[in-house]
């Protein structure tokens, strides 16, 4: 990853993009957008934005996140909320007009809240009696979500907490979004976001690659990225240390 870039972009679940500033350097962040814009003008159609400021030491000014907001738009960029972060964001998007998103907003509540203390308890009189065994939890693994028609320009499928199997085409401006990983027997000519809730070891199997962006776990590339002589080909997509992968499939 380039960590010279003032500010790191990715897409997660349902489309959203998630822009984690490092340097709060507007003119910079607008630039590095614009240029992703003007790469891949149908990826950023009315795409919602969420700023984060997280990497960041410590909160912008009004001024400066005023600024940063107008030099997006500017730059074809459409912010739509804050990722909640500390209550100088939580004030900072009041003061803005925008949102703060839901998903953030319990993870660091957490860690804001003070410790609970507990009161000294009397020795017990005897030994307590042993605690029965915990059972250990079973988890819901329930069947991958099957996509028997087309995916058609404009739709979106999401499988939520499992994989996504298309067995027909996923056609030009139309999305596919699955927890797990996503199995394309068609064509891909849209977007396709696998492990979109962090699953770093989900993948992307297509049998004829067009696509318009691929992602995996925020981790995405779009079609002027990818080379050449994959297009058209059946291609897998993985992470690896960090860093997206394709290769063609034998």
């Amino acid at each position: 990853m380039d960590y010279a870039q003032a500010g790191e972009l990715k897409f997660g679940q349902v489309g959203i993009a998630n822009l984690r500033v490092r340097t709060l350097d507007v003119a910079q962040l607008a630039a590095e957008m614009r240029d992703r814009v003007q790469r891949a003008p149908n990826l950023f159609d009315r795409t919602a934005v969420v700023l984060d400021f997280g990497g960041l030491s410590a909160a912008p000014s009004l001024a400066d996140a005023r600024a940063l907001v107008d030099g997006l738009r500017a730059a074809g960029v459409l912010p739509v909320a804050l990722a909640y972060g500390t209550r100088e964001i939580d004030a900072l998007s009041r003061e803005l007009g925008l949102p703060l998103l839901a998903k953030f907003r319990a993870q660091y509540e957490r860690a804001d809240a003070a410790p609970a203390t507990t009161p000294p308890q009397p020795a017990p009189s005897r030994a307590p009696e042993p605690a029965p065994p915990a059972k250990p939890a079973q988890a819901a693994a329930g069947p991958g979500l099957m996509q028997s028609a087309p995916v058609r320009s404009g739709q979106q499928v999401y499988a939520e907490n499992r994989d996504l199997t298309v067995l027909s085409a996923v056609g030009a401006g139309a999305e596919v979004i699955a927890d797990g990983s996503i199995h394309i027997y068609g064509a891909l000519r849209g977007r396709a976001l696998a492990g979109a809730q962090g699953n770093e070891d989900a993948r992307i199997f297509c049998r004829e690659f067009h696509a318009e962006l691929v992602a995996v776990a925020g981790h995405y590339k779009v079609l002027e990225d990818i080379p050449k002589e994959l297009r058209g080909k059946p291609v897998q997509v993985w992470l690896e240390k960090g860093q997206l992968k394709l290769a063609a499939l034998d």
